[in-house]
């Protein structure tokens, strides 16, 4: 099933998105696609994943909701993201990515020996997410914005110190992400050695449906990863092209990672790290050597598409300029 939050007529709903045919394969004629058909009492995509019973409850709730009355059109709706996630950590599970981006940002080339001991990821805000259509502010103070094609797995079941296999039953569905970069911010913020702050927190992108995981099992390989066709384009023209399966990581392995020594929690977004293949700008920029094609400027349109999840669309809009704050003081080290 796919689910979709959106708002109309000034209400914010949570509905299946039906196609043409229901899941029986039995066609229902008032049901064209994205047609919505709202979950009876759910304003919330993330409160009804944390009331429990992770993927069968889910799929019980959309059950109920196709038994029901369908609702607007997708195109007659404003679709906001498909959930507020409880935290997001972003992974960077894409070789071809670490190596063009490495070489962009921190100006060496190849793939630190460390990057293949375990599936690093970092902690991005959670307060920042943008719907699939919204308009995206430039950074304050940034002059080379950037996006980045990923997939993200959302966790339905509390779970701590999961092996691979347990932590398949713990994800719930996925959804597009994408990890706008401020590449100019997080250059310069990344030489402190923590990793990137300002570069990475004022837009992220989900949507624009939570798709179930049980309707994404077909495209599943023998490895256990998910082969999805992912591309990206700037105004139309495609900037990049790859596979889902090209993760050096099953998403499985990721959650169970991410919950050695703590837990992962229901509305949890666990991203895979921006693909290979011009998933981003900057890994262009690294291999080509200059900043070809640039960054991106207001006025411009970045799509993101995924095989069987669907399309998020974003514009570029200015953003804020920066508010001053001073530099830090050297200070004498005066001792009590």
């Amino acid at each position: 099933m796919r689910f979709a939050t959106y708002e109309h007529h000034h209400r914010t709903r949570v509905a299946v998105v039906e196609a043409s045919e229901t899941r029986s394969g039995s066609p229902r004629p008032e049901a064209g696609g994205g047609t919505l058909y709202p979950v009876p009492g759910a304003t919330s995509l993330t409160e009804l994943i944390r009331a429990g019973g992770g993927l069968p409850a889910l799929l019980d709730a959309g059950a109920a909701a196709l038994d029901m009355p369908p609702g607007p059109h997708v195109s007659e709706v404003r679709l906001l993201p498909p959930l507020q996630p409880s935290s997001v950590r972003d992974f960077v599970a894409f070789e071809e990515h670490v190596e063009g981006v490495r070489r962009s940002v921190d100006g060496v080339s190849g793939v630190p020996e460390q990057w293949y001991a375990a599936p690093t990821f970092y902690f991005t805000n959670p307060h920042a997410v943008f719907g699939p259509h919204e308009d995206i502010p430039v950074p304050p103070g940034s002059t080379a914005l950037d996006y980045e094609l990923e997939v993200a797995a959302v966790i339905g079941r509390e779970g701590r110190d999961l092996t691979p296999e347990q932590a398949r039953d713990h994800i719930i569905g996925y959804t597009v992400f994408n990890d706008w970069s401020a590449r100019d911010l997080q250059s310069a913020e990344m030489k402190v050695g923590l990793g990137p702050c300002k570069g990475k927190d004022t837009a992220t992108t989900l949507g624009p449906y939570l798709v179930t995981a049980d309707e994404l099992e077909p495209h599943r390989d023998a490895e256990g990863f998910l082969r999805l066709a992912l591309t990206a384009e700037v105004n139309g023209q495609v900037t990049g092209k790859d596979l889902l399966s090209n993760m050096s990581w099953t998403f499985e392995e990721m959650v169970a990672y991410a919950s050695r020594g703590t837990r992962v929690a229901p509305g949890d977004v666990l991203g895979s790290g921006t693909c290979g293949n011009g998933g981003c700008l900057a890994e262009l920029w690294g291999l080509r050597g200059e900043q070809s094609p640039p960054p991106l400027k207001p006025g411009d349109t970045v799509t993101l598409t995924v095989e069987g999840i669907g399309s998020v669309s974003n514009t570029v809009v200015a953003g804020a300029a920066p508010l001053p704050i001073p530099v830090g003081r050297r200070r004498g080290r005066e001792r009590p």
